[in-house]
């Protein structure tokens, strides 16, 4: 079987964030992180070359598989931070409807700037996804 190119590696999360070139995305991802530290109560880790992930649990599929994978997740793309959620948005909806300017796909949550967003919501939409992964 192969392996999972996104897995946990020994790679050092703040190199990673000191080399985002775009000073706002460069502190967004800074925010994102402390924020995920918190509602996770794990440290960050680097998944891949350019995920931050934290905590770790066993992901089973519908077909059987199994993969290691993070609790909660995030990664500072070019056009949006991409936020990686335990279950499909639907579990958030009530809170996304408070959140501000985002956008989502099936498990995560897009956001072009941290100051669209209300920080209290999105504490609680990571608060949930963590207990969604961790129960459930």
């Amino acid at each position: 079987m192969a392996q999972l190119k996104t897995r946990a590696r020994d790679d050092d999360v703040e190199s990673f964030l000191a080399s985002i070139q775009d000073e706002g995305r460069q502190s967004d991802a800074r925010e994102v992180c402390s924020l995920m530290t918190k509602a996770a109560k794990a440290p960050a880790v680097m998944w891949g070359s350019a995920i931050v992930g934290f905590g770790e649990r066993r992901l089973r599929y519908d077909d059987g598989r199994e993969i290691d994978w993070m609790v909660i997740g995030f990664s500072p793309r070019k056009a949006s931070t991409t936020l990686y959620l335990s279950g499909g948005v639907e579990l958030y909806a009530d809170l996304l409807e408070r959140l501000g300017k985002h956008s989502t796909g099936k498990g995560c949550l897009y956001l072009k700037r941290l100051s669209d967003v209300d920080r209290g919501v999105l504490a609680e939409v990571l608060k949930r996804s963590v207990a969604h992964a961790t129960t459930g």
